[in-house]
């Protein structure tokens, strides 16, 4: 039982929000001794309201672009120090994760600074109008991908945030959702257990931009893994150690039918677009032996 929460009530989170849960089960896990670097995004804006803070652990708000270089900083400054029990993160969402904040993001995980790196992916930029990403998904509405009689949404691939931080040898790199909590709670404590640069790729609903009920949240971000649509993986030192197998690969479907940001792909003259979805999962069924 957690005694004191490391981030408590009061924000201004929309209901069923994704992002505001996985920060409550990261941070109660993590404990007190942990200094967070939050890039501008959503997370910081419904979390810090002026004169307010919902956060019990000390909380910088950087810049969009420049979270990871203010984490490095503070890593370097305590590692002159000789402080070695306090955990440093540099987090953010997709946007600041996948593209504003990347190239930074790249120079603290080549550098191998000792820093845990989160991405809460909620596949847009939420906070200022839901436009795409990096991290949104193919065929996705957004207001700066539209969907209409000639165009199907988010013409580009999802960038794979997983394969860059390998790319990297980053130390410890692995994907999580709100959806299987105990899988979180381990992978953010094993994260934390080792020494170099970590990265922990979080997929969040988001009611709001997704278009979905507010008490679908956690069922969403099931379906993402169960599908095959977001796969559950966890490498140390480059070796894929774990892999989170569905005891039954469900139909891309029915994760897309409770979001209406893929609604149009349901429709019949959009089935070559729905067809792109499948092999996508199937490809990551394959790559990933995701069937039990």
């Amino acid at each position: 039982m957690v005694e004191e929460h490391m981030f408590v009530s009061g924000h201004t989170a929309c209901a069923g929000c994704g992002q505001a849960l996985a920060v409550k089960l990261i941070f109660d896990t993590l404990g007190k001794e942990v200094i967070v670097v939050n890039a501008t995004g959503c997370l910081e804006v419904f979390s810090t309201g002026y004169p307010n803070s919902a956060w019990n652990i000390p909380f910088i708000h950087s810049l969009f672009e420049n979270a990871a270089a203010v984490a490095s900083g503070i890593e370097a400054a305590l590692k002159h120090k000789g402080i070695s029990n306090v955990t440093v993160i540099s987090q953010g969402g997709d946007g600041s994760t996948a593209d504003i904040g990347l190239q930074a993001l790249s120079g603290m995980w080549e550098r191998g600074h000792n820093v845990l790196s989160i991405c809460y992916d909620n596949e847009a930029y939420m906070n200022t109008g839901i436009q795409r990403s990096g991290l949104t998904p193919t065929n996705a509405y957004t207001t700066t991908s539209p969907t209409g009689k000639n165009w199907a949404g988010n013409w580009r691939p999802k960038k794979n945030m997983v394969e860059i931080a390998l790319a990297h040898n980053c130390a410890y790199v692995a994907t999580a959702t709100v959806g299987y909590i105990p899988d979180l709670q381990k992978k953010i404590k094993k994260a934390a257990s080792i020494k170099g640069p970590k990265f922990l790729h979080v997929l969040v609903p988001c009611p709001l931009g997704w278009g979905h009920d507010t008490d679908l949240t956690y069922e969403i971000a099931q379906l993402a893994v169960q599908t095959g649509f977001f796969p559950i993986l966890e490498y140390e030192y480059g070796k894929l150690v774990s892999v989170i197998k569905p005891a039954q690969i469900r139909p891309v479907e029915d994760y897309l039918r409770l979001q209406r940001r893929f609604a149009h792909l349901l429709k019949e003259d959009n089935k070559k677009e729905l067809d792109k979805i499948k092999e996508f999962v199937n490809n990551n069924i394959i790559k990933y032996n995701l069937k039990s």
